[in-house]
């Protein structure tokens, strides 16, 4: 649920040349956004019948199913190399098992609409850590100015001065670990997987099939097999996966190799106003002036994160 600074699953080198498609890549980005958007929406839903490891694997084994359809259509193979799948094994933890886990406990204790806004403080963790693991990002006056601002904004949405009162600290805690997770993935594959000659399909692929490996591994451990399967959760994790990790990652991919990572992760500030929308709209979950000012002022500080210095 993260992009390029961040959210969400996607692929770990560099963009590939793409053939521009039929379809408009604003109206794709559009989807995009809304299919991340509502993934809080669906989580709730799924975490309503089943536990939360259930709906993590659930989540990765419909996602698994999508990119194998889409390699399989087009004659792509997974990567080979012991070097290659021990990197991916690592990235598929940080950029899938580990935070997709974290939102769906969280969303247990918490609602959708603040798991939707914690996410959207991925770049602001993504630009404090690229600062001390990256010797290339140089911090600038504006992104420094746009970290605090951001963890300003979290504060706000958190209620700070009421001292957090009627939050539970465990859920966010959990959805904002989430959330650093993702720039703790990408800074590994950045550094370890750069400018592999796989596709971004073929290491999509292998890291989403690993991810389903270490969940089905975990699951047994920690939660029994469901003594029954109500349909309405099951149809919410299976649109999660084949939804908002199988296509979405198809979909961001595209808008990368099409419109370049700078717009496609933009999508990123789209995300938690969908979120709290459904959360509200759909769910009724309660949402008071802070929620949105507080969304406001993580978005703001995250635009500024992202600013590159003029040369």
């Amino acid at each position: 649920m993260s992009t390029v600074a961040p959210s969400r699953p996607v692929t770990p080198t560099g963009t590939t040349p793409h053939r521009r498609t039929a379809l408009d890549w604003r109206i794709r980005f559009g989807v995009l956004s809304l299919i991340w958007g509502f993934s809080f929406l669906l989580i709730k839903v799924g975490t309503a019948g089943y536990a939360p490891f259930h709906v993590t694997l659930g989540r990765l084994v419909f996602g698994t199913a999508v990119l194998a359809v889409a390699m399989a259509v087009k004659r792509e193979r997974l990567p080979r190399g012991a070097r290659t799948w021990g990197h991916l094994t690592v990235a598929a933890f940080f950029l899938n098992a580990l935070p997709f886990s974290l939102f769906a406990y969280s969303e247990l204790t918490i609602p959708s609409t603040l798991a939707g806004i914690c996410n959207a403080t991925s770049p602001l963790w993504g630009m404090a850590l690229s600062l001390v693991a990256l010797s290339e990002d140089r911090p600038t006056r504006r992104r420094v100015a746009g970290l605090g601002i951001g963890f300003l904004g979290v504060l706000t949405v958190l209620g700070a001065w009421q001292g957090f009162h009627g939050l539970d600290a465990t859920g966010t805690a959990m959805a904002l670990l989430a959330s650093l997770s993702y720039p703790i993935g990408w800074i590994y594959v950045r550094r370890t997987l750069a400018g592999s000659s796989h596709s971004h399909l073929s290491m999509t692929g292998a890291q989403l099939l690993l991810a389903t490996a270490q969940l089905a591994f975990v699951t047994p451990l920690f939660t029994t097999l469901p003594s029954h399967f109500p349909v309405v959760p099951l149809l919410a994790i299976a649109a999660l996966g084949a939804l908002g990790t199988g296509l979405a990652v198809l979909l961001q991919y595209g808008l990368v190799a099409e419109v370049g990572p700078t717009t496609a992760q933009m999508v990123t500030y789209f995300i938690p106003v969908i979120a709290t929308a459904a959360g509200v709209a759909i769910l009724g979950e309660s949402l008071t002036w802070s929620t949105p000012v507080g969304a406001a002022i993580v978005l703001a500080g995250a635009a500024l994160t992202q600013a590159r210095a003029r040369r």
